[in-house]
C-alpha cells in the first residue's frame, strides 16, 4: 500500500497490505520530518472502504 510493492512480510490492515519495511520507517518518521506527511495521506486510504458491488 505505501511502496506499492510486492512484498510477503508486512501487517494486513483491513483491505490494505504495509510491509514491514514500511511499517518500520513509517514508526520512526518523526511528525516535523516531511515524509510524514506522504505516510499520512497513504494511511487515510486505509480508512476509506472500497466500493463492491
Amino acid at each position: 500500500m505505501v511502496c506499492e510493492q510486492t512484498k510477503t512480510a508486512g501487517i494486513h490492515l483491513y483491505t490494505s497490505f504495509i510491509c514491514t519495511d514500511c511499517e518500520s520507517i513509517m514508526i520512526k518518521t518523526d511528525t516535523s520530518d516531511p515524509q510524514y506527511k506522504y505516510y499520512v495521506e497513504k494511511l487515510r486510504k486505509v480508512t476509506k472502504p472500497g466500493i463492491y458491488s
